[in-house]
């Protein structure tokens, strides 16, 4: 069984080959100390156990190399296991109780008022997991299944660790809200590496330059994404309401985990927002005067007020030009510019400008942090702009900006 591990470990180029004999060696202590067969697939409550009385012993380093080795041998049962005979189901049976669980999914999601992204992020990952577990019936998944699932992606498809655990979320949203599933145990899988990409940042004169590609709305989109530290998608669901001219403040709603935030809304583009909102106004006239649905409104505010998404204060800053089916509604109304019409834009202001940089709207996101980083504002007040909940995520920026932000002399200058 061992011989098999071994050559599983390095047909998938998991680990390095020179770690090998030490992940063969900790599967053999381990199954030795626990007096279980190498065929056997361990229980959670084993490892916590095993490990435990490991960590009495070894160092933090080999408790969590042996933890690893134990995730990837688990995972390797787990695909040279067949299920006894008699316990597949047919496929015509598992398909009938597959098939309604798609729109309790949807339903379970926007009785939680999720975004439209997320529905289909989820129902995507639903679809993968129905394909890997093959013709089992929902009744008989485990928490085992989701942890088989989790594995495969690190090994076989080899997905960052991001990308992983946005696939756990959207299955433990199943096994919760839809198949009424608690998993208590934790789940042993194998876990993405964690691989660091330092984000490609833009100088101010190449920012200058794509700027100078630009015309129009979509330049003001481009030049308040870096001015105020936005993301794209909060770029586009602004409403006139959340730009105070006045104090120079722009109210971020409903950013990434859904929070608020404030930022800052820079002075030279004062003149250019004013007229663009004043021409704006003419199409929100227009939408009144031929009596169109309101514009879409976030979580039940469309029940509590019906008429605040025909305020002006809810209109969106950068509007649709045409009309669309809102898909959750089926409501024709109008909603905001489509995403890509300013990613095109975007990307080819960069060819044009003649930049080799692997730029996206996204950059600007990083350029504006990394140059208020150069010019010397502290990293929580970065922090708080950009609306980071772990500092950690925000420091990224320290190894990107060109200037020494602490300020440190050499002794050989002296």
């Amino acid at each position: 069984m061992l011989r098999a591990y071994e050559v599983f470990l390095i047909k998938k180029g998991t680990i390095k080959s020179q770690y090998v004999p030490f992940y063969l060696k900790w599967v053999s202590d381990c199954y030795a100390f626990l007096n279980e067969p190498l065929s056997n697939r361990l229980g959670s409550d084993q490892k916590k156990q095993l490990l435990s009385e490991m960590a009495k012993r070894h160092e933090d380093w080999q408790v969590k190399q042996a933890d690893t080795a134990l995730r990837l041998y688990d995972y390797f049962l787990s695909k040279n296991s067949t299920p006894p005979i008699g316990e597949a189901a047919s496929p015509s049976s598992a398909a009938e109780r597959w098939k309604p669980l798609e729109g309790k999914m949807r339903e379970a999601l926007r009785l939680r008022h999720r975004s439209l992204s997320t529905e289909k992020t989820y129902l995507i990952w639903f679809r993968n997991f129905r394909g890997f577990v093959g013709e089992k019936e929902p009744d008989e998944l485990q928490g085992r299944d989701l942890q088989d699932f989790l594995s495969n992606l690190a090994v076989e498809k080899k997905v960052s660790a991001s990308t992983q655990n946005q696939a756990l979320n959207a299955i433990v949203f199943l096994y919760r809200h839809v198949l009424d599933k608690n998993i208590d145990q934790e789940l042993s899988a194998v876990r993405a590496r964690q691989r660091r990409r330092l984000p490609v940042v833009l100088t101010s004169k190449e920012i200058e330059s794509i700027f100078d590609q630009l015309s129009g709305t979509l330049k003001l989109m481009a030049m308040l994404i870096y001015g105020c530290g936005l993301r794209l998608h909060e770029c586009l669901q602004l409403r006139v309401k959340d730009i105070d001219i006045e104090q120079n403040v722009m109210t971020v709603r409903s950013g990434k985990g859904d929070k608020d935030r404030r930022t800052v809304l820079p002075e030279v583009l004062k003149a250019d927002l004013i007229g663009h909102l004043s021409e704006l106004r003419s199409i929100y006239e227009q939408d009144r005067e031929k009596e169109i649905n309101g514009v879409w409104l976030p979580g039940a505010l469309d029940k509590k007020y019906p008429n605040a998404g025909k305020e002006w204060a809810w209109f969106w800053v950068f509007p649709s030009k045409s009309l669309s089916i809102d898909p959750r509604t089926n409501l024709v109304r109008r909603h905001h510019v489509h995403p890509v019409l300013l990613q095109k834009a975007f990307k080819a202001a960069v060819g044009k400008a003649g930049i080799t940089k692997q730029a996206s709207v996204h950059t600007l996101r990083h350029s504006f942090a990394t140059h208020l980083l150069e010019t010397g504002y502290d990293i929580r007040t970065i922090q708080e702009l950009l609306g980071h909940q772990n500092l950690q995520t925000t420091m990224i920026y320290t190894h990107v900006a060109s200037k020494n932000i602490l300020g440190v002399r050499s002794p050989l200058d002296r």
